[in-house]
């Protein structure tokens, strides 16, 4: 059991990092569709869970969520597996772009096509966002979280504020740990 489930998850990743184009945010309704609603294998709340670590902890987003799901199903083989399952038809596209990389870049064609998939990354990350937003809690604070965040991204986008990556991931992580504290404090009041 344990080989064919490994096996399924180099398949399932092999067909998703084949044909995903636009990284991992790109992905995750594919993930979603394939191992929350057709297979099973992991809760929707386990999945938001992958994805807020996916996108955390450093390195590509596609390969930290095959990592993540691989290791949770299949402990290390599994995490193998399915790591080289997402990376494999990555590379082979890029070697085989590498080879001929001058007489790629002058057909038109070529061109045309990724137009063509840039617009389909748009879709597929907007995807993603609404499916995660509609299993989003519906109370008050939930509501408050996505405004506030709602109306950061907004603000810095039109003040045209750059700020590091890396602070933006330690603010959200300390907002994170302030919120679970007070949610803490708040059980442990109610408990006595």
């Amino acid at each position: 059991m344990k080989q064919t489930r490994t096996r399924a998850l180099f398949a399932t990743f092999f067909k998703i990092g084949a044909f995903t184009f636009g990284g991992g945010y790109a992905m995750v309704a594919l993930l979603e569709h394939e191992f929350v609603e057709e297979k099973q294998w992991v809760t929707r709340e386990e999945f938001l869970d992958m994805v807020a670590i996916a996108e955390s902890t450093p390195g590509p987003m596609a390969v930290n969520s095959a990592t993540y799901i691989g290791y949770k199903l299949e402990g290390v083989p599994g995490a193998a597996a399915s790591t080289l399952a997402v990376c494999l038809p990555s590379f082979a596209v890029i070697y085989a772009i590498s080879l001929f990389f001058d007489q790629f870049l002058q057909l038109s064609v070529v061109s045309s096509a990724f137009r063509g998939i840039q617009v389909c990354v748009v879709y597929l990350v907007l995807s993603a966002g609404l499916k995660m937003l509609k299993n989003l809690k519906k109370d008050a604070f939930s509501r408050a979280v996505l405004a506030a965040v709602l109306l950061a991204m907004v603000s810095c986008s039109v003040l045209a504020v750059s700020f590091s990556s890396i602070f933006y991931i330690l603010l959200s992580g300390a907002a994170g740990l302030a919120v679970y504290g007070v949610q803490q404090l708040r059980k442990e009041a109610g408990a006595k």
